[in-house]
């Protein structure tokens, strides 16, 4: 993912870690006392990065299955609803099995948001790289310093996110942005989502307002943009809430001037198209961040809102929607994209010297000849990638 494909390429390996990648026929000769490990037929590359699933939510699986409600924040309303009902044994049986098919796909890193501390408990029970994101949210003015105090009692080696700018106070955000500045921790949080977000922190009304009334959160100290249309990246932005480490997740409501926001203070976006397929909020300018140099990473989401967890179906679902992407460019923000908006790019997303020698190989069809017809089979077949992992 860091070079173009290789024909007949090979992975050398030493110690459980990559020491060099290249022609086949040049790393043999470099290394002419090496064991040979074949697969004909397959291609090997780096393994997934699924940059935004929710765990905990995993056991929200019938929701998906059916018609979602008219609104968004009718969805939500839904799921808290079901959330709220479900037992925990079920939560953490769900969710483990959930984590282990995510594994069994071919994803290296996962980034998981909760509002319990599920995928920290889990992290032992995964093989790769597992961040378990501790949510915070709250909305009233007067729970604030209530929620930053329980902020500060947080152990150093958790991560902490904000969900979203409906859900949770500007000091609120401002908080957890500076504990993940303090400790160089990456800040996701969901972001223009909705229209009606959009129509929340712009002009401070809307179908999010009157949710919140009736559920009592709302208390009128929201404070809007006061400029139309100015959007949810121009809220984070004022809040001084962007920069390198900031991943704001769905980013499909968003202006231009907006994405020129994100290019200039190198805030990460990740994507995540079947949620948002199922829940019919609209579609991410895909084109326009990469015509911007924003390398989109890409998500799952959860059960609750997709139909099946696989980043090879959210990959094919955006080579779908989207004629004139090329597979190359899905490809990498599957893998290297994912990892950058992490703050993993050291660590995985490309197949290079220097990186744990745990990688995928995936078997291709007899159809697939060349290195295109690799992308497109790669990026097109969706869950019917089946791959294998490697690990030296």
């Amino acid at each position: 993912m860091a070079s173009p494909p290789l024909e007949n390429g090979g992975i050398a390996v030493r110690d459980n870690r990559i020491t060099a990648v290249g022609r086949f026929n040049d790393i043999l000769r470099k290394f002419p006392a090496a064991a040979v490990v074949d697969h004909p037929g397959y291609v090997l590359m780096p393994g997934l990065v699924n940059a935004h699933i929710h765990l905990e939510l995993s056991h929200l699986a019938n929701l998906s299955q059916q018609q979602p409600p008219a609104t968004f924040s009718g969805w939500i309303e839904q799921m808290l609803v079901a959330r709220d009902r479900a037992g925990e044994e079920d939560k953490v049986r769900v969710a483990r099995l959930v984590l282990q098919q995510q594994h069994e796909d071919g994803v290296a890193v996962l980034a998981d948001i909760g509002n319990t501390y599920l995928g920290r408990s889990l992290e032992p029970d995964f093989p790769g790289v597992l961040l378990p994101f501790h949510e915070v949210l709250g909305l009233r003015e007067t729970g604030v310093d209530s929620q930053l105090a329980l902020l500060d009692k947080e152990n150093d080696r958790e991560y902490c996110s904000g969900h979203a700018p409906y859900s949770t106070h500007a000091a609120l955000l401002c908080g957890v942005k500076a504990r993940a500045r303090r400790l160089d921790q990456v800040f996701p949080i969901h972001v223009a989502e909705s229209a009606a977000e959009i129509e929340l922190v712009s002009r401070g009304r809307g179908e999010f307002v009157d949710f919140l009334k009736q559920r009592g959160f709302w208390d009128g100290s929201f404070q809007a943009t006061g400029i139309d249309n100015s959007g949810s990246v121009q809220y984070l932005l004022q809040l001084g809430l962007l920069d390198e480490k900031t991943l704001c997740v769905h980013c499909i409501h968003v202006s231009d001037k907006e994405i020129e926001l994100l290019q200039k203070t190198g805030s990460r976006v990740c994507l995540c198209p079947g949620s948002n397929s199922y829940l019919g909020v609209g579609r991410a300018p895909v084109l326009k961040y990469l015509q911007a140099g924003i390398l989109p990473a890409l998500g799952t989401d959860s059960l609750a809102s997709n139909p099946e967890l696989s980043i090879w179906r959210e990959m094919h679902l955006l080579a779908e929607s989207h004629s004139g992407l090329a597979p190359s460019d899905i490809l990498t923000m599957a893998t290297r994209g994912g990892a950058a908006a992490l703050g993993l790019e050291q660590q995985a997303g490309t197949l290079e010297p220097g990186r744990p020698a745990r990688f995928l190989a995936v078997p291709l069809p007899d159809t697939v000849r060349t290195t295109s017809d690799v992308q497109e089979h790669l990026v097109g077949a969706g869950t019917g990638i089946h791959p294998e992992w490697i690990c030296c």
